[in-house]
């Protein structure tokens, strides 16, 4: 694991190594699955393959890392997991009824490279083939079991599925500060806190060790989100890989809508500093960790 003097540009080069990782996983899982049909085979191995940048797998690996001092096979499988629920929900998001985009990742959206029906069943598949290999794969039942409850609490319909809801309804309507907080804290943040806490379980954490990792989890995921906001309103669709602007237009509750940019940036850094705080029980086995909170700060796309 690196230390403290992890540049931003190391910390690319670092997340790049783990998105290979994560990409070799990823398909010798894909490869293992020979009863797929062919059709949703040939679409989940199209958005899979997209070039994402894994920073919640990446999570996964380096939560266990801290905790147990290497990625083990189990966060290998859980970070598969976590990014095939990911693309899950960027596959339907981007669906003419929700979002209606035309590009993902630079490349065509699922529904505009096939067909809408194929996206949502290709959506369906990942989200399935996610707790199934959750399920099979863990090397026991017990902690098979919690990560199952980890991803389907963040993800479903108390998690992410609310902040979507949420996000949906707002649209050209009233947008203040809880609502704010609440969509993007749902939408988005609870999926890091999910992908520490899931590299936690597959470490061993102690309690405390697992609540530093979730809070630190749901601080570098709020302000994950805020980046989101503001490159929408200031980069280009090459630099995101996705149509900008898009919340503007949409009228989107979004923290430059309701803050402001100059603030919105100050609460992106101060989120940064509470996630390096949360993670004082673990000294300097979580340097990669805090360098990470912060070069999330410097994102481009």
């Amino acid at each position: 694991m690196s230390g403290g003097n992890t540049t931003g540009e190391g910390i690319d080069r670092l997340l790049g190594e783990k998105a290979q990782q994560v990409n070799g996983i990823l398909e010798r899982i894909l490869a293992s699955e020979s009863r797929m049909d062919s059709g949703i085979r040939e679409a989940v191995t199209y958005v899979l393959r997209a070039p994402g940048k894994r920073v919640r797998s990446a999570l996964v690996l380096w939560s266990c890392e801290v905790v147990s001092g290497r990625a083990n096979r189990n966060a290998e499988i859980a970070a598969a997991a976590i990014e095939m629920v990911h693309t899950y929900s960027l596959v339907h998001d981007d669906l003419p009824a929700m979002d209606d985009d035309y590009v993902r990742r630079g490349q065509p959206t699922c529904h505009k490279a096939f067909d809408e029906a194929t996206a949502i069943l290709t959506g369906d598949a990942l989200l399935t083939l996610a707790f199934e290999i959750l399920s099979k794969e863990i090397d026991t039942p017990e902690m098979g079991l919690r990560l199952v409850c980890q991803l389907a609490e963040d993800a479903g319909p108390a998690g992410m599925i609310a902040g979507q809801m949420a996000d949906l309804r707002a649209e050209n309507g009233v947008c203040n500060k809880g609502l704010l907080e609440y969509i993007h804290t749902n939408k988005t943040a609870k999926m890091f806190r999910c992908a520490a806490a899931m590299g936690a379980i597959c470490g061993g954490a102690r309690k405390d060790e697992f609540d530093s990792l979730c809070e630190y989890g749901l601080k570098i995921g709020l302000g994950f989100q805020i980046a989101d906001d503001i490159l929408d309103v200031s980069a280009s669709s090459q630099q995101l890989g996705k149509t900008a602007g898009k919340d503007l237009r949409a009228a989107k509750c979004t923290y430059p809508a309701v803050a402001g940019v100059a603030r919105s940036k100050e609460l992106e850094r101060e989120l940064a500093e509470e996630a390096v705080e949360a993670l004082e029980v673990f000294g300097e086995r979580a340097d990669i960790l805090r360098q990470l909170a912060r070069a999330l700060l410097e994102r481009t796309k």
